[in-house]
C-alpha cells in the first residue's frame, strides 16, 4: 500500500510516574531504569534548582545506579521564575536526547500542572509524537500523612534547618524560585529572631518547633492539591493512568517492619509488567 500525502511512523515511547509527595516515585523510577536503558528526566519544578537538597528531597548521586537524570539542579539563580514554558522546552529538548541514545524516557515528578500542559496543551502537539504510559503511584492518606510526618523529622535530623539557614536572606520573597520550596517560608519567621539576644532561648525554640509543625502541615496540604489534579487528569481530562497501590508497604515503614519484599510483589513488580506490555505495543501515528 502506498502512501501519498502521508508516512505511518512509529510513535516514541515515554513513560511518566506520577502520584504525591512522599509515595516513592523516585524510587519506582530506578527499579525500572535498572530494568530497561532507561534515563530519568525530573518533573519537579523546585528540583530544577541548586541548593536545598534536603528540602528538595533530591536523589542522592549513590541512589542514581548510574542511571542518567536530567533537569535536576540546573538552574543557579534561586530567584529565577522556572515558568511552565521552560518546563516544556526542557523536557521536549532532553526527550529528543534520550530518544536520540535509544534509551526510554522517564519522567519523574509531582508538578502536575506542568505535566498537563506539557502533554495535552495543543502547541506541543505530544500525543502525536509519543506514546505515553501513566503510572500513578498512591498511598492512602491515612498511612501517608504520617509517614510525611517522619520524613520532616528525619529531614531536620539531617540538616534541614542549617540547610535553609544559608539561603535565608531579611525580607525575601518566597513566593518565588527555590524559596517557594517547603520549609523555607515557614522557617523565615524563626530566622528572624534566631539571633536577637532580647529573645529567651526558649521561645526562640518554641516558634522553630512550630515552624517546623507548619512545614508538615503544609506537606499534607501539598499532597492533597496533587491529587485532586491527577483526579481531575483521569476523571476529567480521560487520562489512562496504571494506579499502583502502595499503601501496605508505607504501613510496613511506619511499623518498622521489613517491607522490601512486599514493595517488591505489589510496587515493582506489577510496574514492570505495565512498562513491558507497554514497551511492546505498537502505536503509529501520521506524518504529513
Amino acid at each position: 500500500m502506498a502512501f501519498t500525502s502521508s508516512t505511518l511512523t512509529q510513535k516514541k515511547k515515554v513513560l511518566f510516574i506520577m502520584g504525591a509527595t512522599g509515595t516513592g516515585k523516585t524510587k519506582l523510577s530506578i527499579n525500572i531504569g535498572l530494568q530497561f536503558f532507561s534515563e530519568i528526566i525530573n518533573s519537579d519544578k523546585i528540583q530544577v534548582y541548586k541548593g536545598l537538597d534536603i528540602v528538595t528531597n533530591k536523589i542522592a548521586e549513590s541512589e542514581k545506579y548510574s542511571i542518567p537524570h536530567h533537569m535536576l539542579g540546573i538552574i543557579d539563580n534561586p530567584d529565577y521564575d522556572f515558568t511552565v514554558n521552560d518546563f516544556c522546552k526542557q523536557v521536549l529538548e532532553t526527550l529528543d536526547v534520550i530518544i536520540e541514545n535509544g534509551h526510554l524516557p522517564i519522567i519523574v515528578g509531582g508538578s502536575n500542572s506542568y505535566i498537563q500542559v506539557l502533554v495535552d496543551d495543543p502547541i506541543h502537539s505530544f500525543r502525536l509524537k509519543y506514546d505515553c504510559c501513566f503510572i500513578w503511584v498512591d498511598v492512602d492518606l491515612s498511612i501517608l500523612f504520617p509517614y510525611l510526618d517522619k520524613r520532616v523529622d528525619e529531614m531536620v535530623e539531617a540538616g534541614l534547618v542549617n540547610e535553609i539557614r544559608e539561603f535565608f536572606v531579611p525580607g525575601e520573597n518566597c513566593t518565588r524560585g527555590i524559596r517557594r520550596a517547603i520549609g523555607v517560608p515557614e522557617l523565615q519567621s524563626y530566622f528572624e529572631i534566631e539571633n536577637d539576644e532580647n529573645i529567651d532561648e526558649g521561645h526562640k525554640e518554641k516558634i522553630l518547633m512550630e515552624a517546623i509543625a507548619k512545614t508538615k502541615e503544609n506537606t499534607c496540604k501539598l499532597v492533597k492539591n496533587q491529587l485532586l489534579k491527577l483526579d481531575k487528569m483521569v476523571n476529567k481530562l480521560g487520562w489512562n493512568m496504571h494506579k499502583i497501590d502502595s499503601t501496605k508497604v508505607f504501613e510496613a515503614i511506619l511499623k518498622r517492619e521489613d517491607y522490601k519484599h512486599l514493595y517488591q510483589e505489589i510496587v515493582v513488580k506489577p510496574s514492570l509488567e505495565i512498562v513491558k506490555r507497554f514497551l511492546e505495543e505498537t502505536t503509529q501515528t501520521n506524518t504529513i
